[in-house]
């Protein structure tokens, strides 16, 4: 299990929830591929309105407008870690927005497991 305490990075990748990536959700392709880079996690959260760098509003309450809402995929770990990982995130994010911030992670607790 990793641990993780203290300073850290999150990085914040801002998407589309109809952008892919070879058939598969972007925001699914990047929480896979944080897993199998060893970082210490990853969610996504759905936005119910935003916009971005096309200034069109995507907005849940409009059916007519609720295609591609904003996701946000949040990625914590050390500044390490997540540097190493921003490469990947070039190669997959070629619309949307990548911002880094320094936070400081003060619980980082797991579900303990049977037998653990």
């Amino acid at each position: 299990m990793t641990r993780l305490t203290g300073k850290a990075l999150r990085a914040t990748v801002f998407v589309g929830e109809d952008d892919v990536w070879h058939h598969r959700p972007l925001f699914s392709e990047i929480v896979h591929r944080a897993h199998a880079a060893g970082l210490a996690g990853a969610s996504v959260f759905r936005g119910v309105e935003g916009f971005g760098a096309s200034s069109l509003v995507h907005t849940s309450r409009l059916l007519s407008l609720s295609e591609d809402l904003p996701v946000a995929v949040v990625i914590v770990d050390t500044a390490e870690r997540v540097r190493a990982f921003l490469p990947q995130l070039d190669e997959l994010v070629t619309e949307g927005l990548v911002v880094l911030d320094e936070v400081e992670v003060i619980r980082y607790v797991g579900r303990k497991r049977d037998g653990s």
